[in-house]
């Protein structure tokens, strides 16, 4: 597709792709600015529920405005290819940084990247949207330092079970009680119970990832993608050690098997994060409100 155009965005370099669809770098020759464009696959594009998932994507985060959101401007399709555009990030993810460092991030990039991704979270969720697929390849980190939450493809209504390091790719019908959705590794006990879930379970998900930003290593592991579902639903994490107790205690909380033993929002997350560096006497007032149970 490369020099070729979509509507009047001329499609420059490729620039990545995912489950739900090519990405690239695009001008945009009306406003004269350089965007991001996420194509459907040509072999997927004729496929009611995969149309049907990326029109949702399109809409949910269109309805997200917020600074911790990629932000979408347009969907359509040209001459039978459907693609949505967005504003282009420069940076990147944080899969990628954690490749690169191989090991535990500093706390005070840890706390940083959490809040900014459970202020996204809460945007979300105020819209009744649940992500349903945080992982460190759907958190991006840009070079002004903004954090962005990326790929609502799973949300609100979903279905695929995305690939990631040793994980697996499963396909399943339509939303419905019993079906497994989210990557595993990251997801939460109910996904990979297939039950319901809510606004908490992206809550634990942020919770795996802070977990693997602290030690370098996810919380639940095994030499399969089965083992690892087994794990979730079975095993608690190994503790965390040569942290401060806090911070430990609220990575914890979040992980718990449970949802309503998690933090109930992702406002309350936050602020707890926030104050897990906070000084003197009110680090231990933030500790209460971290600490209930």
């Amino acid at each position: 597709m490369i020099g070729s155009t979509l509507g009047h965005y001329r499609i420059v370099e490729k620039i990545g792709e995912g489950g739900m669809g090519e990405v690239y770098r695009a001008r945009d020759e009306t406003l004269d600015r350089d965007v991001a464009i996420k194509v459907l696959p040509e072999e997927v594009a004729n496929k009611t529920d995969r149309l049907a998932r990326f029109e949702r994507e399109a809409k949910a985060v269109a309805a997200l405005s917020h600074p911790n959101i990629l932000e979408i401007h347009d969907f359509d399709t040209d001459d039978g290819v459907t693609f949505a555009v967005t504003e282009l990030l420069e940076g990147q993810t944080l899969r990628e940084l954690l490749q690169k460092e191989r090991g535990p991030l500093p706390w005070r990039r840890v706390q940083e990247i959490g809040a900014a991704t459970a202020n996204g979270l809460g945007a979300a969720h105020d819209k009744g949207v649940v992500h349903r697929d945080i992982k460190p390849s759907n958190i991006f980190l840009c070079t002004d330092g903004r954090t962005k939450i990326l790929d609502f493809g799973l949300a609100a209504t979903h279905e695929v079970v995305d690939g990631e390091a040793e994980t697996r790719s499963i396909e399943a019908p339509l939303t419905r009680e019993g079906a497994v959705m989210g990557t595993v590794g990251y997801m939460s006990p109910e996904q990979a119970a297939g039950r319901t879930v809510d606004s908490r379970s992206d809550l634990f998900s942020l919770g795996t990832v802070i977990y693997e930003m602290l030690v370098g290593r996810r919380p639940f592991a095994g030499d399969s993608g089965a083992a690892t579902l087994a794990a979730l639903l079975r095993d608690d994490p190994s503790p965390l050690e040569d942290v401060d107790p806090m911070v430990a205690r609220l990575v914890e909380r979040c992980l718990q098997k449970d949802a309503n033993d998690r933090f109930q929002s992702a406002v309350e997350l936050k602020a707890a994060i926030e104050a897990s560096l906070a000084p003197g006497a009110d680090r231990d007032r933030a500790s209460i409100a971290v600490l209930p149970f």
